[in-house]
């Protein structure tokens, strides 16, 4: 059970407020990506995924996103995990979905995908990173555009776009506001006080 400490205090069990909170919203479904996608991240996240779907099957994950983006296997490692269990993952756009973030926001369960008002998504190619000799520079060409291929292939997929206009909107850093997200297909909805989370649920 999670405890309910003041600001600034620890419990018998060491967790610290920042810890106590994201345990409370895992307890309401909820799980944050706040921060790059890398190895760890994505190692949290997708065992908090399989606890959940473990938890109950059928009630919907909430998935909140405020990231700058990162590794793309560590995305696909989240991703992935989101197409194998059960229960509906919606997916929220807070403050900046860029790169691999805007993927993971578009993943989400279709009809179940928001974006806050002012919330910014980036869709852009991934970042290759290559060196090492010429051998090593070719094969990690090769898999760095079998990565652009398959983001592509996916997103088209969940945009209703052609997988040829989303490499060609790809290729230059594209920022989306929320309603020109929602115009392009990266979400279904955009919140407002009017809608508010209630209507989202």
């Amino acid at each position: 059970m999670t405890q309910h400490m003041p600001e600034g205090r620890t419990g018998t069990a060491g967790l610290t407020l920042t810890d106590s909170v994201f345990e409370r919203l895992l307890q309401e479904r909820i799980v944050v990506l706040g921060s790059e996608v890398n190895d760890e991240v994505a190692n949290r996240l997708t065992a908090q995924l399989l606890l959940l779907d473990a938890d109950d099957a059928e009630s919907d994950i909430r998935f909140y996103i405020n990231s700058p983006g990162g590794s793309v296997t560590a995305g696909f490692a989240i991703y992935d995990t989101m197409q194998l269990i059960k229960p509906d993952v919606a997916t929220y756009a807070m403050g900046m979905a860029a790169s691999m973030g805007q993927f993971l926001l578009s993943s989400g369960t279709p009809g179940k995908r928001y974006a806050l008002p002012h919330a910014r998504i980036l869709m852009h190619q991934p970042s290759a990173g290559v060196g090492g000799t010429a051998s090593d520079i070719a094969i990690q060409a090769d898999l760095f555009n079998k990565w652009k291929q398959e983001l592509a292939k996916i997103t088209a997929e969940q945009t209703g776009q052609t997988t040829e206009q989303i490499i060609k909107d790809g290729d230059r850093d594209r920022w989306f506001t929320a309603q020109e997200a929602k115009d392009y297909g990266f979400v279904d909805h955009v919140l407002t006080r009017d809608s508010g989370l209630n209507s989202a649920n």
